[in-house]
């Protein structure tokens, strides 16, 4: 549904009030209101992608827009069994865009090639806890290794289903769920699920559970999850991530393995397929230095559901993850943080990766490489404290899909209630 910018203004407006301002009134009601939260997240997005092939559809997409993100987290009723209430409210409005520039995904685009002048959604899901285990069900956002919503754009991605996480021995976590239909970020409406490699081909549904258990005085995480996206694909994922100081360096290795095979009715049929990649990282100071290693086995791409971001793989970056079947690749990163040399909030990174031996429509032997750098500051202090401001560029090039330059704009000032 495409609401008007008076209507959802409004009810942003309202909403706010409502459960925001009035909550030290009702905060001696119960723990319901006295531990519940309301955030606002003002997002100011600009996106140019300059295509450089000859033959591509455009020669470039470039759109601004403008988004709310409204969140409320109650807290839990008091008892054995407490209940709450998450609800979360999204519009997002055009600032500037046209017929032969859109299809940033910042905005949904109608028919005639032009995008919406506004869009939005709203959800609710209910919570229940007890003890150390807490159950939800309704709009969420999962981020999960095998599922992560995408947040990359004006609004996020959210997922209708249930979760349940219990956490009742120490250091364990137990985490499973099911989902049923998604939202994606430039969409006002519910879909059903599918895989990034059959977009067009629908599931009923995906399932997942999983455990992770932290030890060596919090240093260390294994993991091991399993998941379905019914009748298309099953995914297995093994990890480990694991921090270790040695004098003035702190060393980290985020190491996983994937396992993924065709499921039920095999609507895109045969799957066959093994990801395993290695993130190894050595900070000192403000720098952190980053190697990453990563290879895709079998006839098959490294599977994950449509819309949903890749950054559990070790080598995802801005536009892509090189996670073609049988591709090979590699990156190297540099972040440096500015607070070491007296200037807290400033943060830079540049980092380049490279893939080859990939299999894709295109055929085989596909190569390809991306660029990052990116610049952000947010402000510590005064009137708009947390205000943050970041510029980001990327460079893409590749054998079997178009090239093209790209640069992000995005300040973000979140608000609290």
């Amino acid at each position: 549904m495409i609401h008007t910018p008076c209507t959802l203004a409004r009810s942003v407006a309202t909403a706010t009030l409502a459960l925001g301002l009035s909550l030290p009134a009702w905060a001696a009601d119960g723990g319901f209101f006295e531990d519940a939260k309301t955030d606002l997240l003002l997002r100011n997005y600009y996106f140019n992608r300059d295509f450089r092939d000859p033959g591509a559809a455009k020669s470039k997409v470039e759109e601004w827009a403008q988004g709310f993100t409204l969140k409320f987290s109650s807290g839990y009723t008091p008892g054995l069994v407490g209940f709450g209430l998450d609800a979360i409210a999204m519009f997002g409005v055009k600032l500037d865009s046209s017929r032969d520039v859109s299809g940033s995904e910042l905005l949904p685009v109608h028919d005639d090639g032009r995008a919406a002048d506004n869009f939005g959604r709203a959800g609710l899901a209910a919570k229940m806890r007890i003890s150390a285990t807490e159950l939800k069900v309704g709009e969420l956002l999962p981020d999960i290794p095998l599922l992560r919503y995408d947040d990359g754009r004006l609004l996020p991605q959210t997922f209708r289903g249930g979760m349940l996480d219990s956490r009742e021995i120490e250091d364990l976590s137990l985490q499973a769920g099911q989902y049923r239909e998604v939202s994606l970020r430039n969409s006002s409406d519910m879909q059903d699920l599918s895989a990034w490699a059959a977009p067009g081909v629908a599931s009923d549904g995906f399932n997942y559970a999983g455990a992770e258990y932290r030890f060596n005085q919090q240093r260390t995480l294994i993991g091991a999850w399993h998941s379905q996206l019914e009748d298309i694909y099953q995914q297995s994922y093994f990890n480990v991530l694991h921090k270790q100081p040695v004098g003035d360096w702190v060393l980290g290795a985020n190491l996983g393995y994937f396992i993924d095979k065709e499921d039920g009715q095999a609507r895109i049929g045969d799957i066959q397929s093994r990801t395993g990649y290695a993130l190894l990282s050595a900070a000192t100071g403000g720098h952190t230095l980053y190697l990453g290693l990563q290879k895709v086995s079998g006839d098959s791409q490294w599977m994950s559901v449509y819309g949903s971001s890749g950054r559990t793989l070790g080598n995802d970056m801005f536009n892509g993850n090189f996670s073609n079947a049988d591709e090979r690749s590699w990156q190297v990163r540099y972040d440096y943080n500015f607070a070491a040399m007296g200037v807290p909030g400033l943060l830079a990174m540049v980092r380049y990766g490279h893939g080859e031996n990939a299999t894709t429509k295109a055929g085989s032997n596909g190569k390809e490489w991306e660029r990052d750098t990116e610049l952000g500051y947010t402000l510590q202090s005064g009137t708009f404290k947390s205000l943050s401001i970041r510029v980001n560029n990327a460079t893409n090039r590749r054998s079997f899909n178009s090239d093209f330059d790209q640069t992000r704009l995005i300040v973000s000032y979140p608000l609290s209630f």
